[in-house]
């Protein structure tokens, strides 16, 4: 049975999945098994085009948070980010690292990755009711000591 919980994680997923198809390989270079995405067209544009690119894998950071990612993964996002961005800045083959690079691709499989290991893991079993047991237990001898009684 799903959780809300995981479902809304899976919705996560699925939104990441659509998102870092567009930005990293919704374009498909002709005559080449090569993709590009909306991200590295964006990039051509010197540094402006970096910073956008930066703000918009921001999104996936952002997802990060509301799926409840650790910090240790959220950091390893930002540092995909950063080296993304960096990587843009360089002249000539920034844009071709750009193209290459793909962060959001790569935060959205780390965030798939670690949900995946969250969900698998299943919950602790409930603590044994001793409360009702021991209620049961006194329900059952106030019962069978009255009918003692009356018999």
């Amino acid at each position: 049975m799903t959780t809300p919980s995981e479902a809304r994680q899976r919705a996560i997923l699925d939104r990441l999945d659509r998102f870092s198809r567009l930005m990293d390989s919704s374009i498909g270079l002709p005559f080449t098994r090569f993709r590009i995405g909306i991200e590295a067209i964006i990039g051509l544009l010197p540094v402006v085009g970096d910073m956008a690119g930066l703000i918009l894998s921001g999104y996936v950071l952002v997802e990060a948070q509301r799926a409840g990612a650790s910090k240790a993964v959220k950091l390893r996002m930002l540092r995909n980010m950063v080296i993304d961005f960096l990587g843009g800045l360089l002249p000539v083959v920034g844009d071709a690292f750009d193209a290459v690079y793909k962060a959001n691709t790569r935060n959205t499989r780390l965030l798939r990755n670690y949900l995946e290991k969250e969900l698998a893991i299943e919950p602790p079993p409930p603590p044994f009711p001793w409360g009702t047991l021991i209620g049961l237990s006194i329900l059952f001898a106030v019962i069978t000591g009255g009918l003692s009684l009356i018999l």
